[in-house]
């Protein structure tokens, strides 16, 4: 039996339905149909358009860019059934969230849950308006899987911090704005001596090296300190906390790098579309080739399957308070069916999907090549799959370490 709350909240939903459409109908340029977020370019900023900008600007004023996050901070303060249905919406006229990166992914939501009041105040809203970039400070030369090795130091000097040290695999470093980072202001703990700390990337000392990848693009860089001074109040949480909140924010970068997240929007076309234009098709219009079709027909079961899987771990997830562990079964799951993905999106291209650069290829044809040779970080970065099966096995499984 239908209790007098379900129509209220139907036509509560029905009513933000129309809200949302009559605002896309406003603000979503036409000719910015079917491309992309800027602020999530692998590639770096690019010149932004009259139009990108206007779209970012009227996203980024509603809140809807960050469209869960809390009203007061600049965010959308919608629920997530109000943000599906603008998900939906915007999906329906090829419409994109024009404000992302690692703001939005891992950082906004760390701070959210641990940052000071002033520190919220200050930070959350240039991310909602997608005024600000943010890297990451992580891993270092001698602490990638062993994170907790870190040794890049923040030093006590009264009414700031003295940092010294070196951070490498900085995605975006050379864009960024501010830097999130885990530093070592003890070193009699390894775990608790690591804290959690902002650093403006213009500060005197910092200096950064992209790194060319074998795709052809240099997304990360090897990021230099040298008594670099960081105010005290750029501490976020307490000293020794950082491996805390450093392992929360990595589960939100888990989940985002997982099939829930960025690599949904990835995937473009189906292979079924681009086989289609690539070989051969019989007389009724299908593949001529069946062991292939059986093959793209499998992937797209499994692909859809994890994706409806993805979704409803996140909302239970979030229902319960947060992000959690599952997170890195959507990371290990996620990413290693991305790579499948690229792999078979080469086959089928043929000779067309051994190309570099000429005049023989278009433009998607290379994009699968480099796609698919960036796509071999995936299961690296963001914590390799070799961790995430230690995390699933300990913290999912309950499994312990024998002594």
């Amino acid at each position: 039996m239908a209790t007098l709350a379900e129509p209220q909240a139907a036509d509560a939903d029905a009513a933000f339905r129309e809200e949302a459409r009559g605002f896309l109908a406003e603000h979503f340029p036409p000719e910015l149909e079917g491309k992309a977020n800027l602020l999530a370019s692998v590639e770096g900023p690019t010149d932004e358009s009259p139009a990108q900008k206007r779209w970012r600007e009227a996203m980024g004023s509603r809140g809807w860019g960050t469209p869960t996050w809390p009203r007061e901070y600049g965010g959308g303060g919608l629920t997530r059934k109000q943000a599906r249905i603008l998900e939906e919406e915007m999906a329906k006229i090829g419409a994109f969230n024009p404000i992302g990166g690692m703001g939005v992914m891992m950082f906004g939501p760390t701070l959210l849950e641990y940052g000071s009041e002033a520190q919220k105040a200050e930070h959350i809203p240039p991310i909602c308006r997608g005024e600000i970039r943010w890297c990451q400070g992580y891993s270092e030369p001698n602490a990638g899987s062993d994170l907790a090795n870190l040794q890049t130091t923040a030093e006590d000097r009264g009414d700031h911090y003295l940092v010294n040290g070196q951070k490498t695999w900085t995605s975006g470093g050379q864009w960024a704005d501010k830097c999130f980072a885990i530093v070592r202001t003890d070193r009699s703990d390894k775990h608790k001596g690591i804290s959690f700390l902002l650093i403006d990337m213009d500060s005197p000392g910092v200096e950064v090296r992209p790194i060319r990848m074998i795709s052809g693009a240099s997304p990360f860089c090897e990021t230099f300190f040298t008594d670099v001074k960081v105010p005290k109040a750029n501490l976020v949480g307490e000293e020794g906390q950082g491996w805390t909140i450093g392992k929360r924010l990595l589960q939100h970068e888990r989940t985002n790098l997982s099939g829930g997240g960025s690599l949904a929007r990835l995937m473009g076309a189906s292979l079924s579309d681009v086989a289609k234009k690539h070989c051969e098709l019989d007389d009724g219009g299908a593949l001529a080739d069946k062991v292939l079709r059986d093959r793209i027909a499998d992937f797209e079961i499994r692909w859809s399957s994890f994706l409806l899987t993805a979704r409803r771990a996140m909302e239970e997830s979030k229902a319960a308070g947060g992000v959690s562990e599952i997170g890195s079964v959507l990371k290990k799951l996620g990413t290693r069916l991305g790579q499948e993905r690229s792999e078979l999106l080469i086959e089928i291209k043929g000779l067309q999907g051994l190309g570099w650069e000429g005049d023989g290829f278009e433009g998607p044809e290379l994009e699968a090549v480099r796609g698919w040779l960036f796509g071999k970080a995936t299961t690296i970065y963001g914590g390799s799959t070799e961790i995430q099966n230690n995390i699933v096995a300990k913290r999912v499984l309950g499994m312990l370490d024998h002594q």
